[in-house]
């Protein structure tokens, strides 16, 4: 894996604080910042704090990401982005007072799969994607553990997709996220 300079990012929707050095990236979320659209809740939000840089197929990217989760819907990890209606977002979301590992897969609609994670709320936690054709994988891991499989989506493989890290609280304004890893390489091999 090569790392990926902070400044070779583009913001999509950058934050009102963001702080980079050369070994990390730190920020603080806006205001009912989120990205969402429409299935159950009806609304649509785009406002999430995205840093992305271009995700060829056969590439996969990772970031290395601590957040001071404390409210509902503090999230923090990755985006996959190709356009308003198309992206991924996926990470540590702080949901009915819990950590939890998921991820949001949206081609039109947005879909949420979810499941608690005592204590990853605490410490580095590691995301993985991985772009093969028409498919996604995403991966998480603390440190000392292994990589597993958090899911596996459909994308479109002719859209020109960006990656990167993620941050943004719909409740609050101010969650602190530090992005300690950027690196690209080669796409996994298997799912396994």
């Amino acid at each position: 894996m090569e790392t990926v300079d902070w400044a070779d990012g583009q913001w999509l929707n950058e934050p009102p604080e963001v702080h980079a050095e050369a070994t990390s990236l730190t920020l603080r979320t806006a205001y009912q910042s989120d990205l969402w659209r429409e299935t159950s809740y009806g609304f649509i939000r785009g406002t999430g704090h995205g840093l992305l840089h271009p995700l060829a197929d056969g590439q996969a990217m990772e970031v290395d990401v601590t957040a001071e989760y404390s409210e509902q819907f503090d999230q923090a990890g990755m985006l996959l982005w190709s356009d308003p209606s198309n992206w991924v977002k996926c990470g540590i979301e702080f949901a009915d007072g819990s950590p939890q590992l998921g991820a949001v897969v949206t081609a039109g609609q947005s879909d949420w799969s979810a499941h608690p994670v005592p204590g990853w709320d605490e410490g580095v936690l590691s995301l993985r994607l991985s772009r093969a054709g028409n498919a996604l994988t995403i991966r998480a891991k603390r440190a000392g553990h292994a990589w597993q499989l958090v899911r596996l989506a459909p994308i479109d493989p002719e859209a020109p997709w960006r990656a990167g890290p993620y941050a943004a609280s719909p409740s609050r304004a101010g969650l602190r996220v530090e992005f300690s890893g950027w690196r690209t390489g080669r796409a996994d091999s298997s799912l396994h």
